[in-house]
């Protein structure tokens, strides 16, 4: 069986794998196809399989879809064991184990895998990954020798066969087939991994200059900034390892790591090396992409990916991060909060882990002891900025405004507030400012967030929403809406701005077919379609009217939207019961 890897062509090869050179950047490219395998071929199987064997297929399938996965390890591997020889089986199961960090046990059922079909290049890079631990670097460099670099995997195992030859002490080896591969278009992402490269080989020149060319490139990603100041400041360069570490933080910007290096090169300490060895140096590259396949919506391969990152740097506290995330983001908040529990407490990350912990308690219903928990990070930890922001983010979503706004008044002293980046404080604070009835306050935030950043859609739509709401500055307001559509026009929000905003000038025609097009871009929303149902009213055509102002009843949850289409429902729309 082909691997479904190979199906990723060129061009989202190129943007994923550059774009975690950045480990911030969005990906554009086409949606990528996950290790899931083709539905319809192992639906195929299921007539051929047991009942049971069936059951425990469907219900692993759908828990690793959910990345509930140790129970999709449990029910894959039992559906596997039913039938050892067949490789869908024996993949789905595989998959499960890697996606839970049974890594051992993947490895072991890859090996399975490999017997029943050979060209499966996740189960080479898996076992491969084993061998590198273990350090068997001979094996682990056989292992990937057989793949080309035409393929996702294939670039991914080039340079783990990289890292495999640099362990074995064959670094010219590793540089001659990095050169091959940089000659494909990925000469910006691998800059990074040579200079860790040439970091574990002792080549501490030659590592400065590839940092240097990786900062160059992207000087405002956490990662690159933490490397290129170890490296100076280990050469003893302190002053330049400053230097680079005040630019990161001048555009506003902060990771934990960071501040521990610039706070170990202002007390004129080494910082150590970021890649000890070839395992730690292996590891990252295996977190860069999966941070790049999870914002590609590769969810169950990003799984893999960074937790084979763990597995061979067990002490990669950001990578726990990263996991973390991406099972909060699928909503197991459990299995995120055990990840973030266990990140020590010497660890600079885990400040930021409490905060997580805080966040899925909020989630998952109790917002008083997360506000509870936030309120006590903050007032031990006063210059924390991610804790600050989370909870002033947290007192906004619990309707407490003047408190939200203390606390976003706290994020911009800290931050200084001259930053590109600090616009969004402004905006948060403005708008707690603006739920507060406090709007000449409100508005000088909005003001000074587009100030810094002139282009922000959100902040367009809020800033001209509120004027047009209030009747004031109405052309200029309009243009802001117009503009924030243009930038993302398929935010059903944000047009529905736009055609409200018609509909408050009278313009009805436009705000009959502007907030249409809101609805169909979310139709789940009753605000737009009580928006709707009024525009409807005023143009003549009642029966849409009532039938919009049905839909918004029907679907609002917290009763506001009903009490009002309630009365325009009995009378029709009066100015009495119009929409604010």
């Amino acid at each position: 069986m082909t691997s479904h890897l190979n199906r990723f062509v060129r061009p989202a090869l190129m943007a994923i794998l550059l774009a975690t050179s950045a480990g911030q950047a969005a990906l554009s490219a086409p949606s990528m196809q996950t290790a899931q395998s083709d539905t319809r071929t192992s639906f195929d199987l299921l007539p051929m399989l047991r009942a049971s064997v069936t059951g425990a297929y469907l219900a692993g399938q759908q828990a690793l879809q959910d990345l509930r996965t140790d129970e999709a390890a449990r029910y894959l591997y039992q559906a596997a064991q039913a039938d050892w020889q067949n490789p869908v089986l024996v993949e789905r199961a595989f998959i499960a184990f890697a996606a839970d960090g049974q890594i051992g046990q993947a490895a072991s059922t890859a090996k399975h895998l490999l017997e029943l079909d050979p060209s499966n290049e996740l189960a080479e890079l898996v076992v491969a990954s084993e061998a590198l631990k273990e350090r068997r670097y001979d094996a682990a460099e056989r292992q990937l020798g057989a793949i080309g670099q035409d393929s996702f995997t294939g670039i991914t195992a080039s340079i783990l066969r990289s890292w495999a030859l640099v362990g074995g002490n064959r670094k010219a080896e590793a540089d001659a087939m990095l050169d091959s591969l940089g000659q494909t278009g990925l000469n910006d992402f691998l800059v990074f991994h040579r200079a860790l490269m040439a970091q574990v080989a002792g080549e501490t020149e030659e590592a400065i200059d590839l940092a240097a060319q990786a900062f160059e490139a992207e000087p405002y990603v956490a990662r690159i900034v933490e490397v290129y100041a170890r490296v100076l400041a280990n050469a003893g360069r302190f002053d330049e390892a400053r230097d680079v570490i005040a630019e990161f933080e001048g555009q506003g910007l902060s990771h934990p790591i960071v501040t521990l290096v610039r706070e170990q090169i202002e007390a004129g300490q080494r910082p150590g090396i970021f890649a000890s060895n070839v395992q730690v140096g292996a590891a990252e590259m295996f977190h860069g992409i999966g941070v790049a396949l999870s914002r590609d919506g590769s969810l169950d391969l990003a799984l893999v990916f960074l937790r084979v990152g763990l597995y061979l740097d067990p002490n990669a506290d950001v990578i726990s991060l990263a996991l973390g995330e991406l099972l909060d983001a699928a909503g197991q908040h459990d299995a995120a909060s055990r990840i973030y529990d266990g990140v020590p407490v010497t660890s600079a990350m885990k400040p930021t882990a409490v905060v997580r912990i805080a966040q899925n308690l909020d989630a998952q219903g109790d917002r008083a002891e997360a506000l509870r928990r936030l309120g006590n990070i903050v007032a031990t930890r006063p210059d924390d900025l991610d804790a600050v922001s989370v909870y002033g983010d947290m007192l906004r979503y619990d309707e407490q405004y003047p408190e939200a706004a203390a606390a976003y008044s706290k994020a911009l002293a800290i931050t200084g507030g001259d930053h590109p980046t600090d616009w969004r404080f402004f905006y948060v604070r403005g708008i707690a400012y603006e739920r507060a009835k406090q709007w000449p306050e409100a508005e000088t935030d909005f003001l000074r967030a587009l100030e810094l950043n002139p282009d922000q859609p959100a902040v367009l739509n809020y800033l001209g929403y509120s004027w047009i709401d209030q009747d004031m500055h109405l052309t200029e307001a309009l243009a802001m809406i117009q503009k924030a559509v243009e930038a993302q026009p398929q935010d059903g929000y944000i047009v529905d701005s736009l055609g409200w905003a018609f509909y408050k000038l009278g313009r009805i025609d436009e705000a009959v077919q502007t907030l249409e097009r809101a609805v169909l871009l979310r139709p789940n929303d009753p605000e737009l379609n009580d928006h709707l149902g009024d525009a409807y009213w005023t143009a003549g055509r009642q029966l849409e009217a009532r039938f919009q102002w049905n839909v918004a009843a029907a679907m609002d949850e917290d009763g506001h939207v009903k009490e009002r289409v309630a009365r325009k429902l009995a009378d029709g729309l009066t100015a009495g019961n119009a929409t604010e």
